[in-house]
């Protein structure tokens, strides 16, 4: 699954529907808001082309290793400090493989996927901020 979307999400949802009996492991990564002295932050994507290269990503990783499944979702829009970000997880039969492949994605999103990252500081200020996850 691959989903770029402004709602929130259930992680044990995701979890519960990546499982299957043949994977021995399930690795999982999940992005929040840090509080770093900002009180929220707003996401936005080339949504087209970030769905398309998140596509790819996850095609890559099944090209380059022995995993199962791949779903990541990551969110747009307004988010507040401790809210979910970006949710990765990767099933693959031996815990290696899984937890290769999900940095992989991660390292890859971070590198070419166009979603841009704009801080709110206490006091209200903004700044943009380059690479999106941190």
């Amino acid at each position: 699954m691959i989903e770029l979307t402004r709602d929130d999400f259930d992680v044990n949802e995701m979890i519960a529907r990546a499982r299957k009996p043949s994977m021995g492991a399930l690795v999982t990564f999940l992005g929040v808001v840090r509080d770093d002295e900002i009180e929220g932050m707003e996401l936005e994507a080339y949504e087209e082309v970030a769905r398309a290269e998140l596509g790819a990503i996850r095609d890559e990783a099944f090209a380059t290793f022995p995993v199962e499944s791949v779903d990541i979702i990551h969110r747009t829009g307004r988010l507040r400090v401790g809210e979910n970000i970006l949710l990765i997880i990767v099933g693959a039969g031996h815990r290696q493989e899984a937890f290769a492949a999900c940095e992989y994605v991660l390292e890859r999103i971070k590198e070419s996927v166009p979603i841009w990252k704009k801080e709110t500081v206490k006091g209200g200020d903004t700044r943009w901020v380059s690479g999106h996850h941190g």
